[in-house]
Formats: structure tokens, sequence, C-alpha cells
């Protein structure tokens, strides 16, 4: 053997042995498949002003979200001025986003119908005029037929389970409108009754709105 290669023979065989000693790198964790968004539905609603449609929606389990505004007119990003002087053809609505895996579309029509009154054309308590009218604007054709379902029923008197409000003269005229273009109203207009409950309180009592619903749908449970 050459005394080069016996020179090197100790620094190989102590190479070798380091590395069949070395731990084997550690395998990459499998990366988990990222969890399904949640499935959310929007509904929209009109019934008179929009600071009294949040609420009963808002303490609805299921809904995630209220926001108040304009829909049914021709002018794009109506002002709240316009509006309410009737020159765009809007209604005050609220646009409802909700969980339909926790509630559905036709408890958030029940609720809707137990907040208004469907008997009275172009306005809704002491608001008068077609910017206060009352409609459900649909977005889909299931919304479209679950709304006239319970529009029908009721005119008969046999909707939500139960006999027709002592409360109701006459036909229902509460439209079931295709949506069209939801507008945001301003920002002062959003969740007005939980930034200014007293003049909200004093508003509403003043609009005799829940004693017209009374009259209407007996206590509110």
């Amino acid at each position: 053997m050459h005394p080069v290669h016996q020179l090197l023979l100790p620094f190989l065989f102590a190479s070798f042995s380091v590395f069949a000693q070395a731990p084997a790198p550690a395998a990459k964790p499998v990366a988990k498949a990222a969890a399904p968004a949640a499935v959310t539905a929007k509904a929209v609603f009109a019934g008179g002003c929009f600071w009294c449609m949040e609420p009963p929606f808002d303490k609805l389990n299921g809904v995630l979200a209220t926001t108040s505004g304009y829909i049914g007119g021709s002018k794009n990003k109506p002002t709240y001025e316009e509006v309410s002087a009737g020159r765009t053809g809007h209604t005050e609505a609220v646009e409802v986003v909700y969980d339909p895996a926790r509630v559905t579309y036709r408890q958030l029509l029940e609720v809707f119908w137990k907040n208004i009154d469907p008997l009275v054309k172009d306005r809704q308590f002491c608001d008068r005029g077609s910017q206060y009218r009352s409609g459900v604007f649909w977005l889909d054709e299931e919304q479209k037929k679950l709304a006239e379902e319970s529009k029908a029923a009721l005119t008969k008197g046999d909707a939500f389970g139960s006999a027709k409000p002592a409360g109701f003269k006459g036909g229902v005229v509460t439209e079931i409108t295709r949506a069209t273009q939801f507008w945001p109203a301003e920002e002062y207009h959003q969740d007005y009754y939980t930034k200014n409950p007293v003049r909200y309180a004093y508003y509403r009592n003043g609009c005799g709105r829940d004693a017209r619903l009374k009259e209407l749908w007996g206590e509110a449970k």
C-alpha cells in the first residue's frame, strides 16, 4: 500500500463512522387541508325606516350582519336626502347576511312580516311615501317562491301556523320583487339603534310602530 493511502485510511474510516451515525433528516409535516369557508347567503327586506328593521334580524341566531340601504330605484349611489325626498324611486331596506345552516330564509320571512304593516301601500307607520313602501326583494328563484308562498298564506290567514291576526282588515299589499342593486346607506345610519339608543327609542315610539305591530300581530314573543 502506498504510504499516502496508509495515512488517509484513519481519516476515511472516521468520516464514514460520523456519516453512518448521523440521524436522518426529519420528514416535513404534511400540510392540513384548509377548512371549507362557511357558506353564507343574503336577503333584502324593506319595512319602512331601516333603523327599525335592523334590530329584529340582528338578534336572530344565524344572522351575521345587517346593512341599512336603498333598493328599487333608478339612480346610482343615491343619498339619504335624495331617497327621503322621493326623487329616486328607491325604498329604505336592510340587507341581511345569514348562515343558512343556522337560520332559514323562511324564518327570515316570518321575522320580516311580523315587523311590518303589510296592509298599507307606500308607507309604514308614520313615514309616508313610496320610499317607505314594504317589500321582499328576492335574489333567486327559491327566495321568490318562498316569499310568494308566505304572502299567499298570510293573505289566506294560515301563515306561521296560526290564524290570521285579528288586526288584519284588507289585503296584503307588500311587493315581492326581483332585487336590483342594493346601495348601502351612509355610515351614520348603520346600527343607529345602538349608536343613538335614546333618539332611536324616541323616534320609534313617536312613530307608533310598536303600537301598530301589537294591533296586527298581538304581543311580541
